[in-house]
């Protein structure tokens, strides 16, 4: 367990130091090149870690026990994480784009008119999902792990969008919203991408438990 919340701390802890304020001085040092291939490399030693770390925990005492109920609740929670995700993969402004700048601010529409982080917030659901149905005091460490770097990375990027494109971002996110339907339940436009995709992704991640992990999750934990 100590050696779980050490990587994870690690992990996390890298990634925003990396992120921010370390990022500036070391492109001036090794350029941008560079920098992403020290920022991959940390990446993937903490991230190499925390998971070697989580596979040697030993099972700890459930912090509170997991029925049917919880199991609905985190399968609808998948769902929607999923589709939110596949959403996110489909002109999404917070993705790299050298033509950003000279881009109009549009009306959100899709994922976007649910929150302008839907990629984050799919990862973040993913880890409640996982907390509540595996409530083991070291999967909670590695699911919070991944909500506080979903959700703080999200509120950080909204600072470093405004700065490096002020003509677009703040208006973008003036029509959106960070919680996910704050501005209310606009669902308008949900393409085939979002949803269909979003179903499959379901269906196939959560049909992979059984094989991998030896129990089955999602609707197939009553199907099969």
């Amino acid at each position: 367990m100590g050696e779980v919340t050490l990587a994870a701390l690690a992990f996390v802890g890298t990634h925003f130091l990396l992120s921010h304020p370390l990022r500036a001085p070391l492109v001036a040092r090794i350029g941008e090149r560079g920098f992403l291939g020290l920022y991959s490399l940390v990446a993937a030693v903490t991230l190499g870690w925390l998971v070697f770390a989580y596979r040697a925990a030993p099972p700890g005492v459930p912090l509170w026990p997991v029925g049917d109920a919880l199991w609905a609740v985190a399968t609808v929670v998948m769902l929607v994480a999923s589709v939110l995700f596949m959403g996110s993969l489909v002109r999404n402004p917070a993705l790299p784009d050298p033509t950003a700048r000279a881009k109009a601010v549009r009306e959100p529409h899709g994922v976007f008119a649910i929150t302008r982080h839907p990629m984050m917030w799919g990862f973040a659901l993913w880890g409640v999902a996982h907390i509540l149905v595996y409530p083991d005091p070291s999967n909670v460490v590695l699911a919070g792990a991944i909500i506080v770097l979903a959700l703080v990375g999200a509120a950080a990027q909204d600072r470093k969008k405004a700065q490096l494109q002020p003509d677009f971002w703040p208006e973008w996110e003036r029509r959106t919203s960070f919680v996910p339907f704050a501005r209310g339940m606009r669902l308008r436009g949900l393409g085939g991408h979002a949803l269909g995709g979003g179903v499959v992704v379901w269906l196939v991640a959560t049909w992979a438990h059984l094989p991998l992990a030896g129990w089955a999750a999602g609707v197939w934990r009553w199907v099969l």
